[in-house]
């Protein structure tokens, strides 16, 4: 089922296409690459969106945000998967928005979001400690003390989590207490404070995540997000909302292989004809197109599920990242074979949305961690 998009929507999305379209085309992906930029985005063109309401896009009014919702997200992070843009959005705007929205004390969110929503801060989500996704599976523990908590462990793979400002850590309480919500927690950490080491590392894709050290890290309650909330349920809302926009920055990228592919193959000649005349070809193309079409129905249908706080969002939201990275993977390797293999030549930029979409599909689980996510929920 879609959903047709309202006039404001529509809007956003032509105007976000517009400005990624000239202030971030694929071009600029491969500069910073090639100049392996310490932040791994643009400063001058995340405060230019900044403007735009971008970064408050989920944050209330009240608290200097937007406040357009998911929807309107996942139209944003469509479009810069089209255009392979590299922003703070999805680990900012996003997860850490999502977070302290939803489990944020009053002091954080008032003290915090007005702050994103101005572009005068970054929050990291930090919760991976293996190299495959899996939340659920915490060492990193918080100890209780008098005064607060000890926190110490390893996260990896953490986004953005070099340039930014605070993270949202996960830990496992060594003694819960009956308002613990369960074993997990999650503590909003300062980058610089004592304890916190962070290592930025680069990805296949040429995104800059980082592994983050945490050393006997002394925090207060006010650290903490609120205990009347479980952490593992907390953390699973702020997964589920990254799940979603990643789904619809991976549609993005398979509508633009698609369609870059099908310009080729209207272009490109063999044995006198167009390759587009193939009729072997067309199926393929006309396979592929099918499957983007229903990818882009579940990936929106994701991010209404969770603006409307659906019975069934784990289930639209898994099944989106699972479609939409499938659906991806297949545009990506079309794309390549019908360039001819040259598409993995530096010098076209496929190559560039292929490590990209490989990238984004392992990010918060891969096609199989939610296809057993689904089959779970279903009692499989």
């Amino acid at each position: 089922m879609r959903y047709s998009l309202n006039e404001e929507q529509q809007l956003l999305q032509d105007s976000a296409g517009r400005l990624l379209d000239l202030r971030s085309p694929v071009s600029a992906a491969r500069a910073l690459r090639d100049a392996a930029d310490e932040n791994g985005f643009s400063r001058e063109l995340w405060s230019e969106v900044v403007k735009l309401g971008w970064s408050g896009i989920l944050i209330p009014e009240a608290l200097g945000g937007a406040d357009l919702g998911y929807v309107a997200a996942g139209i944003i992070a469509e479009q810069c998967g089209r255009t392979l843009a590299a922003l703070p959005f999805l680990s900012t705007a996003v997860t850490a928005v999502t977070a302290l929205l939803q489990g944020g004390t009053t002091e954080q969110r008032q003290s915090i979001l007005p702050r994103i929503a101005a572009g005068e801060c970054l929050v990291a989500l930090a919760i991976d400690e293996h190299p495959r996704h899996a939340p659920e599976r915490i060492s990193t523990s918080a100890v209780s003390e008098r005064n607060g908590y000890r926190l110490s462990g390893q996260k990896i793979f953490v986004l953005d989590g070099n340039a930014s400002d605070y993270l949202i850590v996960s830990a496992r309480l060594t003694d819960p207490g009956p308002d613990a919500g369960g074993s997990t927690a999650l503590f909003l950490v300062e980058s610089a404070r004592p304890g916190v080491e962070i290592e930025r590392t680069l990805m296949i894709d040429s995104r800059n995540v980082a592994d983050i050290h945490l050393t006997d890290v002394r925090l207060t309650d006010e650290h903490r997000l609120s205990p009347e909330r479980a952490g593992r349920q907390l953390l699973e809302s702020a997964l589920d909302a990254g799940r979603a926009l990643l789904a619809a920055e991976l549609l993005g990228m398979a509508r633009e292989c698609l369609q870059r592919t099908t310009r080729y193959l209207c272009q490109r000649k063999q044995f006198g004809r167009r390759l587009a005349e193939f009729q072997a070809l067309q199926h393929r193309l006309a396979h592929l197109f099918c499957e983007v079409e229903l990818a882009a129905s579940i990936a929106q249908a994701a991010c209404v599920a969770i603006q409307d706080n659906h019975e069934d969002l784990r289930t639209l939201v898994s099944a989106a990242k699972a479609k939409c990275g499938e659906v991806a993977m297949l545009a990506a390797d079309e794309a390549l074979q019908m360039h001819g293999g040259i598409g993995m030549t530096d010098e076209l930029d496929i190559g560039l949305f292929v490590k990209r979409i490989r990238s984004a599909n392992e990010t918060y689980g891969d096609v199989t961690y939610h296809r057993d996510r689904v089959a779970t929920q279903y009692g499989f």
